[in-house]
């Protein structure tokens, strides 16, 4: 038996919570080994390769001095028990193995239409890491809204808007993400569209979500709303249009406004001046129109791995927007104090769900 702070506990308690606290402690290594790959271009390289690849054969591709291809190994193993590649055995007789892609790699690749690369590279950008260094000094802040304020001395809006670089990152980062959506919604959730002749998509940046839909709902209008710096230089087509503007003074009067991850990016008082906008621009001139939002339910799902996800999002968000995940309980106090009569929650695309709000 050994004796602890909190009385006494078996040998056997005690390594099991050093584990824990070491296992967390060193969380940050895989996302850090995910951003090496991901800047080696490996899931690419392999790909290319057209089959699994020895650790010689990689060491080569990525033009590395040999005396780094144990360390290579290294990094690969750690990916391998990370379950973002594969071990393949090339031949029986050699005892040779390759290394090969998962599902979670392919979202890696820089051609995937759905890749995740953009979204990596911009969580784990210093811009975005230091503020994490600085969370107990924001606590005990009492007038910055978030640590990325308290690290960067402006809002990630603020820098955003001032430097071209973390931009193009997020909007890309943005966009990435937007394809798949794009593809669930204008597929498995048609019904949701169907009757619609306009629709705002806000905050809608370089207008992923508003093209797929334009093109999957012949008569449908779409409007892409966002600030100006995200819209310049979009070009529109013959039912898309881009407008410059700002949500919180003004959304234009459609059938139906539509929001992907945008509401969690605010605290509840600027949730719901937004929602207000939207309930005035689906109720225009006698109009009985709906809000679609798509953003994440907290315990919706009741899966283990998905609600530490979801808090995950929540951490970020307290981070850097000043804006929370919510549960169904949180969005319902909003969504009628919006002036909203009923919603409903279709949990359809995993982590997230897409909302239905009706004046």
């Amino acid at each position: 038996m050994a004796l602890s702070g909190n009385g006494i506990q078996s040998t056997q308690e005690l390594l099991d919570a050093q584990s824990h606290v070491w296992n967390h402690l060193f969380n940050f290594i895989n996302s850090m080994s995910l951003k090496c790959v991901i800047q080696l271009g490996i899931p690419d390289i392999i790909l290319k390769h057209g089959k699994p690849m020895t650790l010689s054969e990689l060491t080569h591709s990525l033009h590395l001095n040999d005396a780094k291809s144990p360390s290579l190994e290294r990094l690969m193993r750690i990916m391998i028990h990370s379950k973002f590649f594969i071990n393949v055995k090339i031949s029986q007789v050699e005892e040779t193995d390759g290394y090969w892609l998962t599902p979670a790699s392919h979202l890696l690749l820089r051609d995937e239409p759905s890749s995740m690369r953009p979204f990596a590279l911009v969580l784990l950008d210093p811009i975005l890491i230091d503020p994490w260094h600085h969370v107990s000094k924001w606590f005990k802040s009492d007038h910055d809204l978030t640590p990325f304020l308290t690290t960067h001395g402006r809002t990630f809006w603020e820098y955003a808007a001032q430097d071209p670089r973390l931009n193009c990152f997020f909007n890309e980062a943005m966009a990435c993400d937007t394809v798949l959506v794009a593809s669930v919604i204008t597929g498995d959730c048609r019904n949701v569209f169907e009757g619609l002749k306009s629709m705002v998509d806000v905050g809608g940046g370089t207008g992923t979500v508003a093209k797929a839909v334009a093109d999957a709902f012949t008569g449908l209008n779409c409007v892409v709303l966002d600030l100006p710096h995200v819209v310049a230089g979009c070009e529109g087509t013959e039912n898309l249009v881009f407008v410059a503007g700002d949500m919180f003074e003004y959304i234009p009067s459609a059938d139906a406004v539509f929001m992907k991850w945008i509401l969690h990016d605010w605290p509840d008082e600027k949730c719901l001046k937004i929602l207000e906008k939207c309930k005035q621009a689906v109720s225009d001139k006698d109009k009985k129109g709906k809000v679609i939002i798509v953003d994440i339910v907290v315990d919706f799902q009741k899966e283990h791995k998905a609600i530490e996800t979801q808090l995950f999002f929540d951490m970020l968000m307290m981070n850097v927007a000043s804006g929370r995940e919510r549960t169904e309980k949180d969005w319902a106090e909003l969504f009628f104090a919006a002036g909203f009569t009923s919603y409903k929650i279709t949990p359809v695309l995993g982590l997230r769900s897409l909302i239905e709000l009706f004046p």
